[in-house]
Parts: structure tokens; sequence; C-alpha cells
């Protein structure tokens, strides 16, 4: 594989799970060089898609002191491990670097800022990409492949970057409405695939449903009141959309719990439930949702323990 320190144009993508792991796979079969930095290594990076299954000729490297600045660094880890991606930070990141921070959640710029100089630009990505980790190194991708980064001179360079790979990438001037639409799904979608452990299939059911319009409900409520345009109507079209996918499909939190790994509650149920106690909004829906993932996270499954 090429070594790609110092070359112009490389980038980094922080995080080997299913998003990290597709991402990677689409640029470099445009042409980057790609690095993707592991936190344990693996040999190779294998992605199955509707075309079949290829492997990756990415760089892939467990120590950050193998790795040099880059033109985009892509930070793909789960939003609770974003301080994880520190000491990649100091390596990768010089004169000219962009990060971006695709991740779920909102406020996914505010989390990496910490842990960079003021003056990096960093850009928050929305994306809907349904990809499962099957395991170290191999990528499944179910379907979608959207991006949605906030519009300026940082997002258009980002839509650059991702020029003939499959993945549609909008610039939105309105980028709280669409962080906050994600949310609306994904706070239904990973809980409920999660709790029930099953896949999207669960919600040809008229009860899970129900519950998930409660749900919605609940969060179109505080997503205004953070500044967001929800209707009711967004939360319809999420859920015909979950009737349309493939009933194969499962969700990020569904595989963390089928792995027994820690569940990104804190950062999708829990921002729900967070902002709704900043603007005195009663979500008794999620609340119970945020608790039965508390308990569920981390844990293995009924008698593997």
């Amino acid at each position: 594989m090429a070594d790609g320190i110092g070359q112009a144009g490389r980038i980094a993508v922080i995080g080997s799970g299913g998003i990290g792991g597709y991402l990677a796979g689409a640029l470099e079969q445009v042409g980057h060089a790609v690095t993707l930095c592991v936190r344990t290594p693996f040999e190779r990076l294998i992605v199955t898609d509707a075309s079949g299954e290829r492997e990756v000729p990415v760089r892939i490297v467990a120590d950050p002191q193998e790795v040099g600045p880059a033109e985009w660094v892509l930070v793909t880890t789960k939003a609770q491990d974003t301080a994880s991606a520190e000491p990649w930070f100091r390596r990768l990141v010089g004169p000219g670097t962009r990060v971006a921070v695709v991740q779920n959640g909102v406020d996914q710029a505010a989390r990496a800022r910490p842990h960079l100089a003021a003056d990096v630009p960093v850009l928050p990505a929305i994306i809907y990409c349904s990809v499962e980790r099957t395991a170290p190194g191999r990528i499944t991708h179910h379907g979608s492949t959207k991006m949605s980064v906030p519009a300026g001179e940082d997002g258009a360079a980002f839509v650059r970057l991702f020029a003939g790979t499959p993945f549609e990438i909008t610039q939105e001037a309105d980028f709280t409405t669409v962080a906050w639409r994600k949310l609306l799904s994904n706070a239904v979608a990973n809980p409920i695939t999660a709790l029930t452990l099953r896949r999207i299939a669960v919600f040809r059911e008229p009860a899970i449903q129900e519950l998930a319009r409660g749900l919605m409900d609940e969060v179109i409520r505080v997503a205004n009141a953070e500044g967001a345009k929800l209707t009711g109507e967004d939360g319809a079209r999420i859920l015909e959309g979950y009737l349309r996918f493939n009933g194969d499909g499962g969700s990020s939190m569904l595989y963390d719990r089928l792995a027994g790994r820690p569940l990104e509650h804190a950062h999708l149920t829990g921002a729900v439930v967070a902002a709704a106690e900043r603007h005195g909004i009663d979500v008794p829906l999620n609340r119970t949702i945020l608790a039965l993932l508390v308990a569920a996270s981390g844990q293995g499954l009924a008698g593997d323990r």
C-alpha cells in the first residue's frame, strides 16, 4: 500500500467502524491516498456493497506517530469517543488542514473544537448511510449514500473532495434544521432497533409505529425550541422511509448492542432530553427510552455474559 505521508491531498479517516470504513473506501476508489486511523489494527479493509466485495488498498495505522499532516481529516468515531481523536489531531492537523466531523447527533463541530487549535476549520457533516461493520476490517453497505454540510467555502471543498464517489452531498444554509431532522430519525430508529434487538423491519408493526410517532412528536417540539424548523410531516416522511427500507438494514446502535459495546445514547436520546430540560419541555417517552439505553449500554446479551 502507498505510504502517502506528506503527500498533498492526503486524506485521513479516524475511526474504523462502518461509516469510517465506507468513506475510506469511497475516497480511495476515486484516487485519493487514504489513511485509516484505527484503535486496534487489522490486516485488510474489505467493503461489500451492491457491486460485490472488494479489498480497499488504504493504509491502516494504529499509532499516531506513524502519520503526518493531511489535507482533510474525517472524524467518524462515535460521538462519545471524539476526545480519543486528540492524539491523531496532533499529528494529522497542519497548515491548511480541514477537519470534518461525520457523526450522529447535533453539535458535531463543538465536540471536536476543544481538541483543535482555534484557527483549524471544523466542518460538521450529517450522513445518511446504512453500513454495518461485521468484523474488524469488514464493512457491509445496506443502502443510502447522502451527506449534508453547512453552506460555505469549507462545505464546497467537502463536496469537491467526494466528487466521483457514490455520495450525494448538499450544502445547507439552515444546518440546524438538517441536524435535528437527522436526530429525529436517529432518536427513533436507533433506540427501538437496539432495545428490541431487531432490524428495521420492526417498524412494520403497528405498535412500534405508534411508539415512533410519540417519540417523534416530543423530538419535534424540542427541535423547534432549539431553532430548527420541523413539523409532523418530517416525522411522517421518516416513518414512511423506514417502511421502504430493506428490512435487513439495522442501526449503528443495534450493531453496538449486539456486540456489547457502549451505546451512543448520550448524544441521541440524551441530547433530546438535555435540550428538553433547558426549555422546560416534558418528554416522558424519550426519558423512558433513555433510562433503558443507559441500562443496556455496554452490556452483553442475556446468556452471553
